[in-house]
């Protein structure tokens, strides 16, 4: 029966982030690895989809003040004027929302360009849209966008291109220098630009307020903003999401939801109402707890031994290299860590896509996790270090 499979099945493989964390759970190890919070979502808001349930709002359901919500959030951080009825679709999440977005967009052959290291999500759905995956790799260890590496990937063929800022799995924060460079060439080369601005709440160091690439001028019209509620209110389980952007487009990304799962899950997306009114100091509170963890986990592996040159300005993400002293290679690193330590982190070389000598001695470790957990894994990593105070893994 395999060769019924279609040619994308075939050449699909499983999620080496899922698969360690189903890794975790078997050898109770310290999951480190999966970008998901294990510690509760906020009250109010658990609260508020108890309410939803018991008041029998299960059957499918459109959540019309999603949108008002999410339409009012655009006028106040990025000036943008979005219709909410005819602009926005909500989504089973940012996956969701995006792939439905590459299935509006994208023909056969068409070309999308991604920022490489990048979430594996993305070529999946590009590919599945029978699209053409083009990569322009950051410069590391600050993971700088080189302009004539950007300039070379735009074809004939080029249809879209993909921004996701704050960065999965670096954390970098695009500058108002390189997403001007972005739109730029979008404009010069009539591009449409799809944007993973999940962790918009979630940037650090006074880091100015997140641009969307879609509030420099001339973009807002060839801008597909794609979002949720997953990261910034900690319910990644919850599966609501959504698209922005021209109405043509919405649009067609409503017929595709409509045709792929009909509708988001209608409690989740009545407690979404509560979530998308927290007040400021939320995302104030949020930002600060984030930052604390960011600090402690990075000041954690520059001492036993890793380098990390590239402090994140956002998400809630660390990539770390291997030093040049380290004999294994990523995976082999991570499985002797589980091994040895009993904490999961994720092998970098799922993230990358072009090819180099050292995309397999990078380590993602995940921060979004609870006081204990994070320090459960400080003290297991620290039974492993050698007299000089390095992990005798590296």
């Amino acid at each position: 029966m395999e060769a019924k499979l279609s040619s994308v099945a075939k050449t699909l493989k499983p999620s080496p982030i899922q698969q360690l964390s189903y890794l975790a759970e078997r050898s109770n190890a310290i999951n480190l690895a999966e970008g998901f919070p294990d510690f509760p979502a906020p009250p109010n808001i658990k609260a508020a989809a108890v309410s939803a349930i018991t008041s029998d709002f299960n059957q499918y359901r459109h959540v019309q003040g999603i949108c008002d919500l999410v339409a009012d959030k655009m006028k106040q951080m990025h000036g943008l004027d979005v219709d909410p009825v005819t602009d926005i679709a909500i989504c089973c999440g940012q996956t969701e929302a995006f792939a439905a977005t590459m299935f509006a967009i994208v023909n056969p052959g068409d070309e999308v360009i991604l920022f490489d290291p990048c979430f594996e999500t993305y070529e999946t759905c590009i590919l599945m849209a029978g699209g053409v995956p083009v990569y322009v790799a950051l410069d590391p260890p600050y993971w700088r966008l080189d302009e004539v590496k950007l300039s070379d990937a735009f074809t004939a063929k080029t249809k879209a291109l993909v921004l996701n800022s704050p960065h999965n799995p670096t954390g970098k924060v695009f500058n108002m220098e390189e997403l001007q460079m972005i739109a730029g060439y979008c404009i010069t080369k009539d591009c449409i630009v799809v944007t993973d601005e999940v962790y918009e709440h979630i940037t650090y160091d006074n880091e100015k307020p997140h641009i969307s690439l879609a509030s420099l001028p001339e973009m807002q019209t060839r801008t597909i903003i794609t979002s949720s509620l997953s990261k910034t209110y900690s319910v990644t389980g919850w599966r609501v999401g959504w698209a922005i952007g021209p109405s043509c487009i919405a649009f067609a990304i409503r017929n595709i939801h409509a045709k792929l799962t009909d509708s988001a899950p209608a409690p989740f997306q009545e407690a979404a109402l509560t979530a998308l009114k927290s007040p400021p100091e939320y995302y104030k509170s949020l930002r600060k707890d984030y930052e604390g963890k960011r600090d402690f986990v990075f000041k954690l592996l520059g001492d036993v031994g890793f380098q990390v040159q590239f402090m994140p300005m956002g998400s809630f993400f660390i990539f770390a290299a291997l030093p040049d002293t380290c004999k294994l290679m990523d995976v082999e690193f991570v499985e002797e860590l589980i091994k040895e330590a009993g904490v999961v982190a994720v092998p970098g070389c799922g993230f990358f896509h072009t090819s180099s000598e050292k995309h397999n001695r990078y380590i993602r470790f995940a921060f979004c996790k609870g006081h204990a957990t994070l320090t459960s894994a400080a003290h297991n990593i620290q039974q492993l270090l050698d007299a000089s105070g390095r992990l005798n893994l590296l």
